[in-house]
């Protein structure tokens, strides 16, 4: 019997989810007064970071098998301020203060300053509804 091979792995959905931040990122910039999109936006980010943040052990499984804790120890360090600025970002646009969601922004933004995310993307607005999602999520 071959290998099963999942095409969804959990570093492709944080390269996904980290391209749609950038773009996300981009598209805030933007803005001059807090609209409903706005709002997605920020939201979008809080949950994408989140979910970055969620698979980081994931990610690090097949490393920890081989034993290669340090490698596995480093990789989380590197990731640990997504969850911890996902809480912020959701504490901050749920409580409609967007005084502290553009102070959280530029730190966000510098840590993703590497990834291109082309004119021609093919992304969307992944943002779309995402304001509605979060406030879901605080409720459970």
């Amino acid at each position: 019997m071959s290998r099963v091979i999942n095409p969804d792995s959990v570093g492709k959905e944080r390269t996904r989810l980290s391209k749609g931040i950038v773009l996300c990122i981009r598209e805030l910039a933007k803005q001059t007064s807090v609209t409903a999109e706005v709002k997605d936006m920020a939201a979008y980010i809080a949950l994408a970071l989140q979910a970055i943040a969620d698979g980081i052990d994931a990610s690090v499984v097949a490393w920890e098998k081989r034993d290669y804790w340090v490698k596995a120890d480093k990789f989380r360090m590197e990731w640990l301020w997504a969850g911890q600025s996902a809480e912020k970002i959701k504490t901050a646009v749920l409580a409609d203060d967007w005084a502290v969601v553009a102070v959280l922004m530029p730190p966000v933004a510098s840590k993703f300053n590497r990834i291109v995310v082309s004119d021609n993307h093919r992304l969307g607005k992944p943002w779309a509804g995402a304001y509605t999602l979060l406030a879901l999520h605080r409720k459970l």
